[in-house]
């Protein structure tokens, strides 16, 4: 056995089974670095003292400014002019609502716009909160809003916006939450990587090319997620204990170059282990793990929050709200969680 954190995290199971006895401590375990993950703050979640825990800070730029209750601005939230930008009486659950992408920043192509609420936002009233959100590109590209139940937060609590198809490299795009709160970002370059558990292999196609690199994933029983996750933030260490997560005392210890992929807990990360099994064996807790002889470090470097990590060949699918896996959905039911039919 090697490295991981929980890994593939909670599964979906009857009552009294492994896997929902591990989901209940992996939630308890994971739940102060989740919320920070998914935050995406600059300074990651270092020391929270159990489960997962970062060491420096993380690659992605602070986006945590949210739209202040009575003034209606927030961080960045300015129309281009130096001036807060008015909006007449928005719906309340606008008053500190997030939003996860920073102002300026590159992401990959298959980041999703995600909003949070500070309280679940009631059914009735999501069409009213969705007609406050704007989401505007130089392309025209097509794009839904849709209410995603997020792994730690509750039912109305977050809505994401995602393209029918990867955004297009170059676009330039505008989201607007309202309440003077604005996001202007771009999307960078296109990079795809598609880990095959059952010949223990990934393939990356950036830009055109194509590098097939040896891995190894989840065991048997302790399986990668299949599906399709976005990186939502990496960190050069990570600490692992598998004591938090149901696996005893299998591993303790730091891993580097940490790609973060789900919020209950899955990395793709440098692990010693694959220098004897990548390419060979499924040896993990769950995580994805690259050798060490530079292998990881080349991946790491390469790597931008939204890009599209896609696992093939495993079982369980993760779900839409654990981290980003909004591309699980297909366009049509992606649709269907929209308030706007």
């Amino acid at each position: 056995m090697t490295t991981g954190n929980g890994g593939s995290g909670t599964r979906a199971a009857a009552g009294g089974t492994k896997a929902s006895r591990r989901a209940g401590r992996l939630v308890h375990a994971l739940a102060a670095t989740a919320a920070c993950a998914l935050a995406l703050t600059l300074t990651g979640c270092a020391g929270v003292g159990e489960g997962v825990r970062v060491e420096g800070p993380s690659a992605i730029p602070k986006a945590n400014a949210r739209v202040d209750a009575g003034t209606g601005t927030g961080g960045e939230g300015k129309n281009g002019t130096g001036r807060a930008k008015p909006s007449p009486t928005p719906p309340r659950a606008l008053e500190g609502a997030r939003v996860n992408i920073a102002d300026g920043q590159t992401v990959g192509v298959g980041m999703p716009i995600s909003v949070t609420f500070d309280r679940p936002v009631a059914p009735a009233e999501r069409a009213e909160v969705e007609r406050e959100l704007k989401v505007g590109t130089d392309n025209g590209t097509e794009g839904s809003w849709s209410w995603v139940k997020d792994h730690n937060l509750a039912d109305g609590q977050r809505v994401d916006y995602r393209p029918r198809a990867y955004w297009k490299p170059g676009t330039k795009v505008t989201v607007d939450v309202g309440a003077g709160l604005t996001r202007h970002f771009t999307i960078g370059r296109s990079l795809v990587a598609t880990v095959d558990v059952r010949s223990h292999t990934m393939t990356v196609e950036k830009d055109g090319s194509t590098e097939r690199i040896p891995v190894t994933a989840g065991a048997p029983g302790m399986d990668t997620w299949n599906g399709t996750m976005v990186v939502s933030d990496k960190q050069p260490r990570v600490f692992m204990d598998s004591s938090t997560v149901g696996y005893g005392d299998s591993y303790a210890g730091w891993y580097a170059n940490a790609v973060h992929l789900t919020t209950s807990g899955t990395y793709l990360h440098e692990n010693p282990k694959a220098n004897t099994y990548a390419g060979r064996q499924n040896v993990t807790h769950g995580c994805v793990g690259l050798a060490n002889d530079g292998t990881a470090k080349r991946f790491y470097d390469q790597i931008i929050p939204g890009d599209v990590v896609k696992v093939t060949g495993s079982k369980e699918t993760v779900a839409v709200g654990n981290g980003y896996g909004d591309w699980n959905l297909g366009w049509a039911k992606w649709k269907e969680g929209s308030a706007l039919k």
